[in-house]
């Protein structure tokens, strides 16, 4: 028997958490002085509305050590197998700090950890793939196996409707932020590598989200069995152009999300995106 865990850094739809009981471990993150627990102080709602009233960037905090061994010890003797399905190990020490814990744990179970190199629905649709394999018998280190040779394979894409947010992060300069909203420039994000990187720039909103959708499945000729997480934060306009387009796809497997607060404290609550497996 397989308990899966994974960390917030990954947005997993509430109807697979709940289905396959997943244990989700939140990471931290502070803003205007309070501090709240990802997913369980504080709703994206609520978050998004925080960061559109708030003048500064919040901060966020890894996974910590006490956090994975405490959840390594409550499941070591009621499982056989503990599969950890990580965020990027380049974007968060929290996979270093699970790999700690994994040490010092004892008990009748094995523990299996694995680095998606990924993040956000990216990391997403590799837990899905996890729960997808458990559901039909694989062993914790067939599951690895098979996840390690997708990591790199997930596409993943997204905008923003506010450039405000990465010029607040120093991800760009005051200069292109002011330039970018007076021509509506809008740019697109891809992560690689395990981490967050400029793939391009559209001039207009509905021509960003296109382009995010189109080089999620650039290539692909059939989507019926692969893996589709989609969705945004406080813009509901924008992923309703986003909607239309997955929902027009022969994917049998499509899950909507709302982004949890590790990706939306670095970009905004303007984001709208996708990630593929």
């Amino acid at each position: 028997m397989i308990k899966i865990i994974c960390d917030s850094m990954s947005d997993v739809p509430k109807e697979i958490v709940e289905k396959f009981n997943i244990h989700v471990l939140p990471a931290r993150v502070s803003i205007e002085g309070k501090e709240y627990f990802d997913g369980v102080d504080l709703t994206s709602e609520e978050f998004f509305k925080i960061l559109r009233e708030s003048n500064g960037l919040p901060k966020t905090s890894q996974v910590t050590y006490a956090q994975f061994k405490e959840a390594f010890d409550l499941y070591i003797d009621n499982y056989d197998e503990i599969l950890y399905v990580g965020g990027s190990s380049r974007a968060s020490g929290t996979y270093q700090s699970a790999i700690l814990a994994s040490r010092d744990v004892e008990g009748k179970g094995t523990i299996y950890p694995v680095d998606t190199y990924s993040f956000s629905a990216g990391g997403g649709v590799f837990v899905i793939k996890a729960c997808m394999l458990a559901e039909e018998g694989k062993s914790a280190k067939e599951i690895v196996e098979i996840l390690e040779n997708l990591k790199g394979k997930e596409r993943v894409f997204l905008t923003v409707d506010d450039l405000k947010y990465l010029k607040m992060g120093g991800r760009i300069s005051g200069l292109k932020a002011t330039v970018g909203t007076l021509l509506n420039i809008k740019p697109i994000i891809t992560l690689k590598d395990g981490l967050a990187d400029h793939e391009g720039q559209i001039r207009g909103k509905k021509k960003s989200i296109t382009a995010v959708f189109n080089k999620a499945v650039e290539g692909i000729d059939d989507l019926s069995d692969r893996i589709i997480i989609y969705g945004g934060g406080d813009i509901p306009e924008d992923i309703r152009i986003l909607e239309e387009k997955v929902l027009s796809t022969n994917c049998k497997n499509i899950y909507r999300v709302s982004p949890g607060l590790g990706i939306t404290s670095n970009t905004g609550p303007g984001i709208v995106g996708l990630a593929v497996l």
